[in-house]
């Protein structure tokens, strides 16, 4: 269940990227951080959503803005996804549920009518300073690239 708000200051996690390095979140002050959790690699719609970023990749670095996918999938899974879609931007693996339930995006799903627990597909923006600027809730795929975009850009 989503308990973190705007300006709240962004949980700290220490995560494996899909190479076995691990990065710390509060290592990136000092900069824009995107951090989309996404329910699973290479599905459909995570497959969008990562590509969709990909694809505006050099804009979001040039807006200083560094990139986490976390999903719970294993860092070979992360490795494979990453390969396969040639994602420039590091996948942060959460196998043990640590971090989606420290943001709040683990939880109840449903899908074609039967309930099962599982990621949001939500995404947060982090300023410089740590604290949350923006939570994106119920992700559109295809647009939310673009969204974060010009919400950098303001």
């Amino acid at each position: 269940m989503l308990t973190l708000k705007a300006g709240d200051i962004a949980p700290d996690f220490s995560l494996a990227d899909q190479s076995g390095k691990m990065h710390k979140l509060s290592a990136y002050r000092g900069q824009w951080v995107l951090i989309f959790f996404y329910p699973k690699d290479d599905t459909p719609g995570c497959t969008k959503e990562a590509c969709g970023l990909r694809d505006n990749f050099a804009e979001l670095k040039r807006l200083n803005t560094a990139i986490f996918g976390i999903s719970i999938d294993s860092i070979e899974s992360h490795k494979s996804f990453a390969e396969k879609y040639k994602l420039p931007y590091t996948l942060l693996a959460d196998e043990t549920k640590a971090v989606v339930n420290k943001y709040g995006v683990w939880g109840k799903k449903e899908y074609m009518g039967k309930e099962y627990e599982g990621t949001s597909r939500v995404s947060f923006l982090i300023d410089p300073t740590g604290k949350i600027a923006k939570i994106y809730e119920k992700v559109n795929p295809e647009e939310h690239a673009a969204e974060v975009i010009r919400d950098r850009s303001k």
